[in-house]
């Protein structure tokens, strides 16, 4: 048997198990060292490999990026327990609820925000779901584009930074963009930094909201029986006045946020810690910081948080011991002989990962299938940070196809029993075009993606 042979039964073992709901990290680690065992009884592995794993483990300590991992889910979290996110919903639903339409047009604005202040889909299609869509069906929207909506919003996450996918994401190229400058010869490689994917991510995220935003009026002119426009008692003034209160706050955090790091004044980590301080003076502010919200949001970001570094850890052994098998350079060679070129290679991965995405959450994806495909996809001539956008909008369109997108069973939790499932599934088909065509805009023209992070650079 030979080390590349292994290596597939290892991938696909690891893959199996991993379907059939066994826990990501331990699945991950657990494998690669089984594997480890066999290959070295076999001799065509070497065991002394694994000398280097506390390596990669001190590495991720040591690692000042991913500190912001912690502190964007407690700014996420504080903003939803001190339920700012809710009077954000009311007070934007009250603005546009005159436009037919409006409301629908108001969750997508605050899907955009709560996406740019938690950067987790789960969390904000789940929110969004217990707020917004009682008030849509209560005003008379049709249960599809009510559903489809939310759910659409929601994904928004993987997008709009700052997003937690794009900092995982952006380690992730880095690591492969460093194997591919070694299989290229090129032992400087420009650097791909969560900056630079938080700049090229924001114009796509942007043209995604806008595309909504389209759809929902088109569908409010062609069909107005399935958006009504929202009665309320307060006055034009009134909703003015209560949106500034609403709004300005967090939206003001979140542009320092940004604004901090695309100006070159804050690294990612230092920002994340004015949005988790900002998040926390907003919640004082509106008098909602109390020992309750404090120490909910504390434990839901030690939970996520230890989520994704005890995952991280054990994708690192198993990338370990899947290179031990010289996995790598098998996956590298299959990419480069592949009809097509660069374009044929990208295609055969991003199917890939659109299916994966079916079954495994965005963190285990980028884990485990970034390392993989990643330098060979760099090596064959794809810009990282283009890919970076495109991966990060492919997850984002699987999320939302039926019949096994995330988003979708995230609603379906939260959601009435009175709401069909074939409803949901019905009422993303046309956000997932809207999505596709996301896609094809940023594959025709790169520059959608690489011009604000060259500008800023």
């Amino acid at each position: 048997m030979t080390p590349e042979i292994l290596a597939i039964i290892m991938f696909i073992t690891t893959l199996a198990l991993l379907l059939f709901g066994f826990p990501v990290a331990f699945t991950l680690a657990g494998s690669a060292l089984i594997f480890a065992f066999i290959g070295d009884f076999l001799d065509i592995f070497n065991f002394r490999m694994l000398f280097f794993f506390p390596q990669r483990i001190y590495g991720i300590m040591i690692n000042e990026a991913l500190v912001a991992v912690p502190l964007f889910i407690f700014m996420g979290v504080m903003l939803e327990k001190t339920k700012i996110a809710s009077k954000l919903l009311d007070s934007i639903g009250d603005l546009f609820g005159s436009i037919r339409g409006g409301l629908g047009i108001g969750v997508v604005l605050v899907g955009m925000l709560l996406a740019a202040s938690t950067g987790i889909v789960g969390a904000t299609v789940v929110t969004m779901g217990m707020l917004a869509l009682p008030s849509m069906l209560k005003a008379g929207y049709d249960e599809k584009i009510a559903t489809g909506t939310i759910c659409a919003a929601g994904t928004l996450g993987q997008i709009i930074p700052p997003s937690i996918v794009l900092i995982l994401l952006a380690e992730m190229l880095q690591g492969a963009n460093e194997e591919a400058g070694l299989l290229t010869g090129d032992l400087a490689p420009l650097p791909v930094t969560a900056i630079d994917l938080f700049a090229g991510a924001l114009i796509p995220g942007l043209i995604l909201v806008g595309m909504f935003i389209i759809y929902i009026l088109i569908v409010a002119k062609l069909r107005p029986s399935d958006l009504p426009i929202l009665k309320s008692q307060k006055t034009q003034s009134e909703k003015i006045k209560t949106a500034i209160f609403e709004v300005i706050p967090p939206i003001f955090l979140i542009l320092s946020v940004l604004g901090s790091i695309f100006m070159g004044i804050a690294t990612p980590t230092e920002s994340a810690s004015v949005g988790a301080a900002g998040a926390a003076l907003l919640a004082l502010f509106r008098n909602e910081l109390n020992l309750k919200n404090i120490s909910g949001a504390a434990i839901t970001t030690v939970k996520m948080s230890s989520f994704v570094f005890i995952i991280l850890i054990g994708a690192s052994m198993f990338s370990l011991v899947f290179r031990g098998f010289e996995g790598d350079d098998m996956i590298s060679n299959f990419l480069t002989n592949l009809p097509g070129g660069e374009y044929g290679a990208l295609f055969v991965v991003m199917v890939t990962i659109f299916l994966l995405g079916f079954f495994l959450d965005y963190i285990e994806i980028i884990f485990v299938i970034i390392p993989l495909v990643g330098p060979g996809l760099i090596a064959n001539g794809a810009d990282p940070l283009w890919l970076g956008i495109l991966i990060s909008l492919n997850l984002q369109t699987s999320f939302l196809t039926p019949p096994f997108g995330f988003s979708l069973f995230f609603l379906r939790g939260v959601a009435p029993k009175s709401v069909r499932t074939i409803n949901i599934y019905r009422g993303v088909i046309p956000f997932i075009f809207i999505q596709l065509i996301a896609i094809i805009l940023v594959f025709v023209f790169p520059q959608i993606a690489t011009w604000l992070p060259r500008l800023i650079n």
